[in-house]
């Protein structure tokens, strides 16, 4: 049996798309699940379109998904260079081999006289330009020129491109793993350049050069390279490789949220969701990643897996091990995914739910440190144990406990209206004084004595309870409220009721 090999092979022209790190999961998990190899190629032969840095973002965002490849740039493997740039070489003697047997030619056409064709074309009525079987013979190429005109061409240096020559009446057939049979005609695909006029290679040719020599078993990519297939295949029958070509699986598109189109690079900043596992660029451009948004690695990744992809149960929750164990190509849905950000957020929470606060409790402290609030790993570790369940991301720690660190003063003035009696005032100062009296100071030990007041008092806890809360954390909602008092601490809690009732004075006077 032959070994499972898969790649995942970005291109460096920006930061990776979410469906971009979805694809390198399912690879990851395919060839964990079939004990096979994972590769990463980096596909960098469009120099005009190669941004510094987003090499190492995907290479980060690989790393911080827990997606580890076996082989690639700055791993090694037997199979390297693994960055197309590195492999001029190699692109020249394939395509010699191809101009060779006559499978492609060279065009010494210009983008003037192209664009003069195209434009001719269009007078004519055809709108669609088609440089193939039909019209090569009326370009400037190998084909039409004949060989003692080619060569004196070539002897002068003169530019060219290399073209695959794509002969009409042949039948490609393709068995999508996903999408099933699917057949095309060699009339739908046109010569396409092969080898650029700067030497190197365009996607297509290093796609099926780097696959095969890569020994590449199955190759799982976007549906969006469906139609550039039936050229792959027929670039593998010329090359003679057809019988160890690799096995296909076109993944479903990721859609907007309202399913209407595939989800963009945009639609984040657009619709206020991340798209993207890190962080990209500053100012006007930068791109909020998943990452700096608060989100666990291991729920963005179980988020991911079910975008397209169904374990035939209920079970929703899978760590990256269950994963591997549960993933099957044959359960990919045809269908595009909706992307959900909600569901996204749900999964978070469970996944934060699910951690040890004393695991949890160093994330918090950043976050909070990172807002220039920095706590003590205790008061953290109290904060997550207290809000985890009340919130979806790490970033709401913050957003929802900073009464812990800092006095917010009264946020629900509405209920403080309500619940605020004035002339119970001195009732409460005699509250504020007993729980000042306590020598130990404990969530148990505040509800003690509170119970006691209130039954002196004649007092319940919807009296009592929403001004304890609303004086010390400024709302009526969140954790248990005697948890909160001892997170705080006495001596602030304390401080903060004095300061409290008279904010709670002036709010019922507004």
């Amino acid at each position: 049996m032959v070994d499972v090999r898969v790649r995942f092979a970005p291109s460096p022209t920006g930061a990776l798309h979410i469906g971009g790190l979805r694809t390198a999961l399912y690879n990851y998990l395919f060839a964990r699940k079939h004990g096979g190899a994972f590769i990463l190629r980096v596909e960098d032969t469009d120099q005009k379109r190669y941004v510094p840095g987003a090499e190492e973002y995907i290479v980060n965002s690989l790393e911080w998904a827990g997606i580890r490849p076996d082989e690639g740039p700055g791993i090694g493997g037997d199979y390297g260079p693994y960055r197309q740039s590195e492999r001029k070489a190699i692109y020249a003697k394939y395509t010699q081999h191809l101009l060779d047997s006559g499978q492609a030619y060279y065009a010494f056409d210009t983008e003037e006289e192209l664009d003069q064709r195209r434009e001719s074309e269009k007078a004519a009525g055809n709108h669609n330009f088609r440089y193939d079987a039909a019209t090569r013979g009326g370009m400037r190429n190998s084909l039409s020129l004949g060989k003692e005109q080619t060569e004196a061409l070539l002897a002068a240096d003169t530019p060219y491109v290399v073209r695959l020559r794509v002969e009409p009446g042949q039948m490609v057939h393709i068995s999508d793993t996903v999408r099933g049979d699917v057949a095309f005609q060699s009339e739908e695909v046109d010569d396409k350049v092969l080898m650029k006029a700067d030497g190197l290679p365009t996607y297509h040719l290093a796609n099926v050069v780097d696959d095969h020599l890569m020994k590449i078993t199955h190759v799982i990519r976007g549906e969006e390279w469906l139609p550039s297939t039936a050229l792959h295949v027929l670039l593998y029958r010329a090359f003679g490789w057809e019988k160890s070509m690799p096995a296909f699986a076109h993944l479903p598109l990721l859609l907007k949220p309202n399913g209407k189109g595939k989800l963009s690079k945009r639609d984040g900043q657009q619709l206020g969701f991340p798209v993207f596992p890190l962080d990209w660029g500053s100012g006007e451009e930068h791109l909020s990643g998943f990452r700096e948004s608060g989100f666990l690695a291991p729920a963005v990744v179980n988020f991911l897996a079910f975008l397209g992809w169904n374990p035939g149960t209920e079970q929703e929750i899978f760590s990256l091990e269950a994963l591997v164990e549960a993933f099957d190509l044959d359960r990919i849905n045809k269908s595009g995914a909706q992307y959900d950000f909600e569901k996204a957020r749900w999964y978070n929470q469970q996944y934060l739910i699910a951690t040890p606060d004393e695991q949890l409790g160093p994330r918090v402290e950043a976050v909070f440190a990172a807002h220039g609030h920095p706590v003590s790993e205790e008061l953290a570790i109290t904060i997550a144990g207290l809000l985890k369940e009340r919130v979806h991301t790490l970033e709401e720690f913050y957003e929802q406990g900073l009464y812990f660190v800092e006095r917010v003063g009264i946020t629900d003035e509405k209920t403080a209206r309500k619940k605020w009696k004035p002339e119970l005032r001195p009732r409460f100062e005699q509250l504020r004084a007993a729980l000042g009296e306590l020598d130990t100071w404990t969530a148990l030990t505040i509800k003690d004595r509170t119970v006691a007041f209130m039954e002196t008092n004649g007092l319940g806890f919807g009296q009592v309870l929403p001004v304890l809360r609303l004086a010390v954390s400024g709302s009526t909602s969140g954790p248990d409220a005697f948890a909160i008092l001892e997170a705080v601490g006495q001596e602030e809690t304390l401080a903060r009721l004095g300061e409290g009732y008279n904010l709670l004075d002036r709010v019922k006077a507004s």
